[in-house]
């Protein structure tokens, strides 16, 4: 009986893209294009955690303070909001990454798995490609306006910055493009 050992990811891709008939120049486009892929995605997921232990302990001091002292700071809670905006928008790509996005199962299931192969590249195509690029288009004057006027908080006394948050919309748009790109080179990037 044959001993089936998993292939490291790198064996993989070089063989996908042998398979397809490329060059050499090509496969190693291909391997360091999915390389600043998986080091983007490291960075957001940074971002993510980064974000959640802010969130954490930034409601946990509003809560002591506000129960415990009687007292509240603006800062602190535009603070909390800031990191929770940047722990959904941060989340998208991350969950893209890791096949985590709802898909229609009840079709899936039934169908052989190149059917889900070409539904996955159809959604990537067709949807997430240009739905992700149209919204960089049309938030990229709300963010370069943001940034010019150094935009801060609404409120008085409250935490500036507010165009870093904004930033973070158009990033991880970027990013959702960039990951879709690479599901459709590396098709072995989404668990199974």
């Amino acid at each position: 009986m044959p001993v089936f050992r998993p292939l490291h990811p790198a064996c993989v891709t070089v063989r996908f893209a042998v398979n397809r008939q490329c060059g050499g120049a090509e496969v190693q486009l291909r391997a360091n294009f999915l390389s600043i892929c998986r080091g983007l995605d490291r960075i957001t997921a940074f971002l993510c955690v980064l974000a959640c232990v802010v969130l954490t302990a930034s409601v946990l001091a509003i809560v002591i303070l506000r129960f415990g002292f009687d007292t509240g700071f603006i800062k602190l809670q535009n603070l909390s909001v800031y990191a929770f905006s940047a722990l959904m928008i941060l989340s998208l790509p991350y969950c893209l990454r890791r096949g985590g996005h709802v898909r229609v199962e009840v079709l899936s299931e039934r169908l052989p798995k190149v059917y889900g192969r070409a539904a996955d590249w159809a959604a990537l195509l067709i949807l997430l490609i240009p739905v992700f690029s149209l919204m960089i288009y049309a938030w990229w004057p709300n963010l370069v306006y943001s940034w010019m006027i150094v935009e801060g908080s609404i409120e008085t006394g409250g935490l500036g910055g507010v165009f870093l948050v904004k930033t973070m919309l158009p990033f991880a748009a970027l990013m959702m493009i960039l990951q879709g790109i690479a599901i459709l080179l590396d098709p072995e990037i989404l668990p199974q």
